[in-house]
């Protein structure tokens, strides 16, 4: 497989690349470019920030699971890569020095190019922008003020690396569909193959578990399910399209659900995953189906040139199993247009980047007082992501008031019999599913209740 890249500004071509092999151990091991570090190799720490540039723009992403076929025809800056050519150095980096920003040093090249991306992107939530990165020993304040103060600065015009990219010409891969057809054809040939797209789980197969995933398909370059349209009666996800990008869409229609996926892992997590990789994987506490559930999605599936549509509830068969036939692939997820209604809840550990414990998503309709319509839907509380079917039929035709709510709480268990595992207790999960409803409740009545809003 042969790779052709922008690395640092320089044009570089591997012959023969292992198609799984990291940036990451690339960079450290063959390249010897040892600036971005291993730490967690898992997409956690930030240690192994990079900046990647295509024709979508600027984003930070983990180089730990980023696959070198992923960067065919991209730009990659590491931290080397950060200065301008006569050595003057990024503002970020300057400011990180002056407000001693770094004490060990380890976190400190992943935090620089994360902050370098925001800062050429002209994003000032510092925080938002620090969520993927973490430091043991310095400490965020000095590392914020060093995002504040370089702020002002001008974008550092030599990262631009568009000219150069135009100019490069990389030839097609192999096991890289460009077009939805391409796909259809290649994985009916290879139904046993992993296809690959932002690489966010499938990753951790390799760093952690040392699978052998021969054969692959890479979807990142299949630019049909990377596609967002609308029409009057629903908004059409292509699988490929990335929590980030999925996230800025809808927050202006449902913004419970996006300060939901703000909270979903990382900017560099988000900049790679894709929403049907997250529904693809069938994960019981992934974040994305139980609000698409609440919403009424569907699901678009293809096999060859057979298509097919099933509620995304339906997807979900049991634990580790779903609707899902050898070599066929998730298209497309529609949601049906509605009322800006949707409340979603997460709860974890950690308020950034963590797994739900659990994932709480509320879609109520009340007329006159009395609920007419609840669609509610979680993950963490089943094998599967699931709807409350009993506590949803406890609450139609009943006043939306905290009564309703004291008299459907044994219906609860009817529905959901959750585990206990490291992140909760049974008893917890069962105990939070129902303060999620109450807190649905509270919301709707104008209480604050966001932890984010609590003032002494």
């Amino acid at each position: 497989m042969t790779i052709t890249f922008l690395l640092n500004g320089e044009s570089v071509t591997l012959e023969r690349a292992a198609p799984t092999a990291t940036l990451l151990d690339w960079l450290r091991d063959s390249h010897g470019l040892k600036g971005t570090k291993e730490g967690c190799n898992e997409g956690d720490c930030g240690a192994c920030t990079v900046m990647v540039q295509d024709d979508d723009g600027m984003r930070p992403l983990n180089a730990c699971i980023l696959m070198l076929p992923q960067l065919h025809g991209k730009s990659v800056r590491t931290i080397e890569g950060l200065a301008a050519p006569d050595g003057a150095l990024h503002p970020v980096q300057s400011a990180m020095i002056t407000h001693h920003g770094s004490q060990c040093g380890f976190c400190t090249p992943g935090i620089a190019v994360s902050l370098a991306v925001a800062h050429e992107c002209g994003d000032r939530d510092h925080d938002d922008a620090l969520a993927g990165n973490l430091c043991r020993c310095t400490g965020y304040a000095p590392i914020v003020r060093a995002a504040q103060a370089s702020d002002p600065a001008p974008k550092a015009d030599w990262l631009d690396d568009s000219t150069a990219l135009a100019a490069i010409e990389p030839r097609g891969l192999p096991n890289a569909p460009r077009t939805a057809d391409e796909l259809a054809a290649l994985y009916a040939q290879q139904p046993t193959a992993t296809l690959i797209a932002g690489a966010t789980d499938v990753g951790l197969w390799v760093t952690k578990q040392l699978r052998n995933l021969d054969p692959v398909i890479f979807l990142n370059r299949c630019r049909e399910l990377q596609s967002i349209t609308e029409s009057e009666a629903e908004l059409r996800i292509g699988a490929g399209v990335t929590i980030e990008d999925f996230r800025h869409h809808v927050t202006p229609d449902y913004p419970s659900l996006g300060e939901m996926l703000r909270r979903f892992a990382s900017k560099q997590v988000r900049s790679a995953a894709t929403l049907g990789g997250n529904i693809a994987n069938g994960s019981p506490i992934g974040d994305t189906p139980p609000p698409l559930i609440a919403l009424g999605a569907q699901i678009h599936l293809r096999r060859g040139d057979i298509r097919r549509s099933i509620a995304l509830e339906d997807f979900f068969v049991e634990y580790g199993k779903q609707d899902r036939a050898p070599g066929e692939f998730i298209e497309a997820i529609s949601i049906p247009k509605q009322p800006s209604i949707l409340r979603v809840y997460k709860l974890s550990k950690r308020f950034d980047q963590d797994i739900s414990a659990v994932c709480g998503a509320f879609l109520i309709s009340v007329d006159d007082g009395l609920v007419v319509k609840a669609r509610i839907a979680f993950g963490g509380m089943a094998g599967i992501p699931k709807r409350a079917d009993a506590v949803e039929s406890a609450l139609v035709g009943r006043p939306w008031t905290a009564e309703t709510l004291d008299a459907v709480h044994d219906v609860w268990a009817q529905d959901f019999q959750p585990l206990s595992d490291l992140r909760a207790s049974a008893d917890y999960r069962l105990n939070t599913a129902r303060n999620m409803l109450r807190r649905c409740l509270l919301e709707d009545q104008g209480e604050r209740v966001s932890v984010l809003e609590v003032t002494p």
